[in-house]
């Protein structure tokens, strides 16, 4: 019989036990902190956008009635008027904020 070297059966299912133990550790972990990064995310975007609405007050000395006047101006895309998680971004007398209702 040869010598041949080379992973045995035991070998690799130890690997195998290992990184499923290492995925079992970690997965919940990535789920528990998705709504956080969601909320953070949709902070910054309320902040650019609110940084948009200072630029049109800036050129038209009056601030945009919704959000719709910012998209047909150019100052931000379909894309920005909603956060990614849902949540629809309105403006109330200069402010950008939430709507609080999500629209998956």
């Amino acid at each position: 019989m040869k010598n041949e070297k080379g992973f045995t059966l035991i070998e690799m299912m130890i690997v195998l036990v290992v990184i499923s133990i290492l995925l079992i550790v970690t997965i919940p972990n990535i789920t528990k902190h998705n709504s956080k990064i969601n909320d953070t995310g949709c902070e910054a975007l309320t902040k650019m956008v609110q940084a948009e609405v200072q630029s049109y007050y800036m050129e038209h000395k009056a601030y945009p009635e919704s959000m719709a006047i910012l998209k047909e101006e150019n100052y931000i895309t379909e894309e920005q008027k909603k956060c990614t998680n849902g949540k629809e971004l309105i403006i109330t007398n200069g402010v950008v904020s939430t709507s609080g209702t999500e629209n998956p």
